[in-house]
């Protein structure tokens, strides 16, 4: 029976003495009380706990954590009412400060955030408040930071993550932006017709150019033409009077051939017509060699 007590005091003590063996895991502080007082902010590793002397009264995770609170009614300086909703990024720097310093510090947190969040949004007009997201977060970064100083909680980062403005505003907007849309797109339009005009405009310029630039190819090759014939005539040993008349001849025939009803005939057309008849006989008849020059006078002799 005596063994029985022993063994069973024996059990009873070993289990206590496990139960008492505390762990604590790492980024995390365990605060410890003895007697009602505090007595240590317990770090990462093991510890045993005396019975009834200690007690654990508060674990404290050092990671960063973040909030995610719900929306807040403001009111902005031109009193338009909207719903914003914050996101806040903090840790904790001293365990201590924050089991003594203030009772539930995650809901006393949301509190100043919501506090603060009015009293920022409250200095700003509304068309502000939308395009100035940084400088809000940046002043509720400042204001939280400090306030929490006391309760040991380092505020690293504050984001607006929703604004919710009013239906009637709402839908000022979204008018507002179809204009916009549409204002741009005539523009874009606008801008795209007179590129399209350049365009043709230029196209039309250096066709004009080309054609231009073709005509005077081509009288430069006719005037060389004329030229060469005209070199040729002279050295056919026509004087510069029947080259004259054949080229007024040239003309009259181009005129013939249009579509005048009425055609003036020059007085000297006869003889412009025998000076043509010489000129194909002289190109026709071939020319007398040597050997005929020498024997004509022969036969006329005989």
């Amino acid at each position: 029976m005596m063994w029985l007590v022993l063994i069973l005091i024996a059990a009873v003590f070993f289990i206590v003495a496990v139960a008492n063996v505390i762990i604590v895991p790492e980024k995390h502080v365990y605060i410890v009380e003895k007697l009602g007082k505090f007595y240590k902010a317990k770090e990462a590793g093991f510890f045993v706990r005396i019975p009834f002397f200690f007690k654990i009264t508060m674990k404290v995770d050092m990671r960063e954590q973040v909030y995610d609170f719900p929306p807040q009614p403001v009111i902005t300086g031109d009193n338009v009412t909207m719903h914003i909703d914050t996101v806040v990024y903090s840790r904790v720097t001293d365990a201590k400060q924050y089991a003594y310093g203030v009772n539930n510090p995650v809901s006393a947190l949301e509190n100043l955030t919501a506090t603060t969040l009015r009293n920022i949004i409250g200095e700003m007009v509304f068309d502000h408040t939308l395009t100035s997201r940084d400088e809000i977060n940046r002043r509720m970064c400042e204001v939280l930071d400090e306030a929490t100083d006391s309760w040991g909680i380092k505020v690293t980062r504050v984001e607006l993550k929703n604004i919710e403005p009013p239906v009637e505003i709402k839908e000022a907007m979204e008018r507002q932006m179809k204009a916009e849309r549409e204002k741009r797109a005539a523009i874009l339009l606008a801008e795209g017709e007179k590129e399209s005009a350049i365009h043709r405009a230029q196209a039309m310029k250096i066709r004009m150019i080309t054609e231009a630039e073709a005509h005077k190819e081509s009288i430069r090759l006719h005037k060389e033409a004329e030229a060469e014939g005209v070199r040729l005539l002279k050295e056919a040993g026509l004087s510069a009077e029947q080259i004259v008349r054949l080229q007024s001849m040239d003309a009259f025939k181009k005129v013939a051939d249009g579509q005048a009803t009425k055609i003036i005939i020059p007085s000297d057309i006869q003889g412009m017509t025998g000076l043509v008849n010489a000129l194909k006989e002289s190109v026709s008849d071939p020319v007398p060699t040597a050997e005929e020059q020498k024997t004509e006078p022969l036969t006329e002799q005989r």
